[in-house]
């Protein structure tokens, strides 16, 4: 474990302080949700900081937003969204723990602390499931024949892939899910953990940012299938 707390600026608060680490926090209903939550659950007095990141950050200056939770007594967690991957890459000597998820993953949704323990979590492998079901009626691919398309081969991705891998089933898992990624490295990662799972489903991964060759591959789809994106657009970035 790397001691690290006499390098960064660690400002000591003076309450209870849970962290939101996305790109533009302050337009997120978070921020005005969480409070409410807080009230409901009868801890008023916890607060919540959204700390802005640029996409794919410099190293430091995730590891400071890390070593604030881990040395700072009032600062108890963080919710994690567009910097999963980058921030378990960056930090993930500074932690004591890892759920299965996490190490399955690499990837950090959620940060928690029990006692001095520095602890992190991947959810959305069960919150993008419960989304996914709602959405999703019961044996909907035994009935239609549909296959999933993704765009984006990141956290997102990853999440409901294993959610949908999962599956006992049959009839809830598609014949194929094809996954078009502008990069190759995150393809990679997608294809390995796919191999670790283990399925009966057949994966395409496609290398592709060309839109006119997306609406090929969208034209190309059986009829009834789910095209989710699960890209940063219309999120983190125009589109």
């Amino acid at each position: 474990m790397i001691k690290e707390e006499g390098k960064y600026k660690i400002i000591k608060r003076k309450k209870p302080t849970f962290y939101f680490f996305g790109v533009t926090t302050s337009a997120s209903s978070i921020t005005k949700l969480f409070p409410l939550w807080m009230k409901d659950l009868e801890f008023p007095e916890i607060s919540i900081i959204g700390v802005d990141f640029k996409i794919h950050d410099e190293i430091d200056v995730y590891r400071s937003a890390v070593a604030q939770i881990k040395y700072d007594q009032n600062s108890i967690g963080a919710l994690v969204t567009t910097h999963k991957m980058d921030l378990y890459g960056a930090s993930k000597d500074m932690f004591d723990y890892f759920d299965p998820y996490a190490k399955l993953l690499d990837e950090i949704s959620c940060i928690s602390k029990n006692g001095k323990k520095l602890e992190g979590h991947a959810k959305d492998p069960i919150s993008s499931g419960l989304s996914f079901d709602h959405i999703v009626e019961k044996k909907y691919f035994a009935k239609t024949g549909g296959y999933i398309l993704f765009f984006g081969a990141g956290g997102s991705c990853i999440a409901t892939v294993l959610h949908i891998i999962n599956k006992k089933n049959a009839g809830d898992r598609p014949e194929k899910i094809i996954v078009v990624n502008r990069s190759q490295p995150r393809l990679d990662h997608l294809k390995e953990i796919v191999k670790k799972a283990g399925t009966d489903i057949k994966f395409e991964y496609i290398h592709n940012q060309n839109p006119k060759i997306n609406d090929k591959i969208i034209e190309a789809l059986p009829d009834y299938s789910i095209v989710i994106n699960a890209t940063g657009m219309g999120k983190d970035s125009p589109g």
